[in-house]
């Protein structure tokens, strides 16, 4: 039965941490902020679609997306409590088609889809969750942006969580401690907080579980509602302890805030409510606050407990018989989510390595490509140099040529010069002689 509320105060914790601090992100004015963050204090009051279609009428009127943001965030946590979860797809869908390039309202974008990822988790849509979880991880890496890891890693975190691998969960929500702190994300640290004390208390860790809680509550004077959470958490980890005066009293503490029935949603008051009842073996009472409980797995868990007390053998082995029924079913629709997650990511897997190839393809055809004009100049200039040998071998050649017929000429000359040079003398002489007769 301990597991029961720890699971159950789980469940509160998964639909109103999102609110502990609202943001005005958008950066819209401040009397629509005030409206808006009132609003989303009780997220779930079926009364916000009506500032939701009045803010949607303003930001047509302005031109302004961001008017219409902020009606889809009030929105889309109705959808998900009156369990219209085609609508709710589809208010996330329109409100990601406003953003995905919006790079300056990042930090709107990542808190809607962590919420949007939050109501799929609790619908039992693990799949899709996971997947947008890792989709926004890619993003805000691509991006460098912290605090798109800090809540993708707590959305795998909280995934984890509701499959019971408490050690997994852990870890991511210790990374997204780390991502939240790089962030300069602050007012994220105590939700963070509180699910680790979450999780080391369905793991019987509750000296750690403690520990956690004391830093959160550090928060508690900045937002209120932080302590109110602890408190809870505190209550179910005192019921599990066996500690049934401390659970009563912090029950107590509880029951006297007004931000106790704020903040809790009824399945999880309902399950204090039950623990109470049973530590003072108000037993029949309890079995009627347990046929109220909306989760079926929740009411067969509580129920069971109970019957068990009553000595109700029968009626609490049917119980159980149909909880593990309900368990075993959860247990097949989590391996076929897993299944499903393992093909997209072999799918995506495939599609980058044809990706890959074709870069590599590309980068061969370059270079290929490279290598062959450079063969083609290699080859003419090789072609050119050859034919510029060739050319000035044969230019040299009828230089030699000329130069030897120069040569031979200019030998005929000088011994045709001799010759007239020697008759010259010759015809002198005879002169001379016959001058002299």
């Amino acid at each position: 039965m301990s597991r029961k509320l720890l699971t159950a105060l789980l469940a509160c914790l998964l639909c109103t941490l999102g609110n502990a601090q609202i943001v005005n992100r958008l950066r819209v004015d401040k009397d629509t902020f005030l409206r808006y963050a009132y609003c989303r204090m009780q997220q779930f009051n079926p009364a916000n679609l009506e500032l939701a279609d009045s803010l949607r009428i303003v930001g047509i009127r302005k031109d302004d997306y961001r008017y219409k943001c902020l009606s889809l965030s009030l929105e889309m946590p109705v959808r998900f409590a009156q369990r219209d979860f085609a609508r709710m797809d589809a208010t996330a869908a329109e409100l990601k088609s406003l953003l995905a390039d919006r790079k300056k309202d990042r930090s709107f974008y990542y808190s809607f889809l962590h919420e949007y990822c939050e109501y799929l988790v609790q619908a039992g849509m693990a799949t899709k969750a996971m997947l947008e979880a890792r989709d926004m991880g890619r993003l805000a890496s691509s991006e460098q942006q912290p605090l798109g890891k800090m809540y993708s890693y707590r959305i795998l975190g909280l995934i984890h969580s509701a499959r019971d691998n408490h050690v997994l969960a852990i870890r991511n929500f210790e990374e997204a401690v780390t991502f939240s702190r790089a962030a300069r994300e602050e007012q994220d640290l105590p939700k963070l907080y509180l699910l680790l004390a979450q999780e080391l208390a369905f793991m019987g860790e509750f000296d750690r579980a403690e520990t956690y809680l004391e830093q959160a509550e550090e928060y508690k004077r900045f937002f209120p509602s932080i302590g109110v959470r602890a408190q809870m958490t505190r209550a179910g980890i005192y019921y599990a302890q066996g500690d049934i005066e401390a659970f009563r009293a912090t029950y107590a503490d509880l029951l006297r805030n007004p931000l106790y029935r704020m903040q809790a949603d009824a399945d999880s008051r309902y399950g204090l409510d039950i623990s109470y009842l049973r530590s003072y073996a108000l037993l029949d009472e309890a079995l009627a606050k347990a046929d109220s409980i909306g989760t079926r797995i929740e009411r067969l868990g509580h129920k069971h407990a109970i019957y068990s007390d009553m000595n109700a053998f029968g009626a609490a082995y049917d119980s159980l018989a149909m909880l593990m029924g309900d368990k075993d079913s959860l247990y097949i629709k989590v391996q076929n989510e897993d299944l499903a997650i393992l093909d997209a990511e072999m799918h995506n897997a495939q599609l980058r390595e044809v990706v890959q190839r074709l870069e590599a393809r590309n980068q061969s055809t370059i270079l290929f490509g490279f290598l062959f004009l450079f063969a083609i100049a290699f080859i003419a200039l090789m072609v050119s140099q050859w034919n510029l040998r060739r050319n000035l071998d044969q230019m040299r050649m009828m230089n030699n040529a000329m130069l030897e017929a120069r040569r031979a000429y200019q030998n005929t000359m000088d011994a045709k010069e001799s010759e007239n040079s020697f008759r010259i003398k010759i015809l002198q002489n005879r002169k001379t002689n016959m001058l002299r007769l």
